[in-house]
């Protein structure tokens, strides 16, 4: 949700982000800081309804979900906070393993990550945070483009790597790699009148 936000510094770490305003939202990924901008309708719409229905499915079991604003710190080698370059803020994320979670947020990587994709997110969602989720190990993860009504998922394979994604359109029900029984419904997601597709480009004929 933003651009890079370049300053007079090489690299930035988790000590210089929890020295910024309050008011104002960041994340980090390699030292660069991003300025997170206020999302939009139909993202929020899409966000929304998708962590009610993973929230439900996840009630009463060990695994956890949370939804932006929510610090995720991916160190690399297991470096310190105040060293860690990496932190950022996902749509959704689900967290399994409860040593991971702190005051702070989680230290490690999420299980499962869900991002919606917007505008302003699109570019820096689909590469620079795509790698480091993968890096850090997020097992499963969800790009969700709610205008196209596509998501795309990865998923970590046993060399610690994303493969070819799979692609599916938002119709339907789609289970989670993770959660087999837990099947998304995407008629329950794009009901809203916010979130309709985007029309097909017209053409003039003679």
């Amino acid at each position: 949700m933003g651009q890079p936000l370049h300053k007079p510094i090489s690299s930035f770490s988790y000590a210089d982000y929890c020295r910024w305003p309050d008011d104002e939202r960041w994340e980090l990924i390699d030292g660069e800081a991003y300025a997170l901008v206020t999302p939009g309708l139909a993202h929020q719409t899409v966000v929304g309804e998708l962590f009610v229905q993973v929230a439900n499915f996840l009630r009463g079991k060990p695994c956890r979900p949370f939804v932006a604003p929510f610090d995720v710190r991916l160190p690399r080698r297991n470096e310190p906070d105040d060293e860690t370059t990496t932190v950022v803020q996902p749509d959704i994320c689900v967290v399994c393993d409860p040593t991971k979670l702190d005051e702070r947020g989680c230290r490690g990587a999420p299980d499962w990550v869900i991002e919606v994709l917007s505008p302003s997110t699109a570019a820096k969602d689909q590469i620079q945070k795509l790698a480091a989720y993968e890096r850090a190990g997020v097992q499963e993860m969800w790009l969700v483009h709610p205008t196209d009504h596509v998501v795309i998922v990865y998923t970590l394979n046993a060399d610690g790597a994303y493969g070819k994604p799979a692609i599916h359109e938002t119709t339907g029900s789609l289970p989670s790699g993770l959660f087999p029984e837990l099947l998304v419904d995407w008629g329950l997601i794009f009901q809203d009148a916010t979130v309709q597709p985007t029309p097909p480009p017209t053409k003039d004929f003679p």
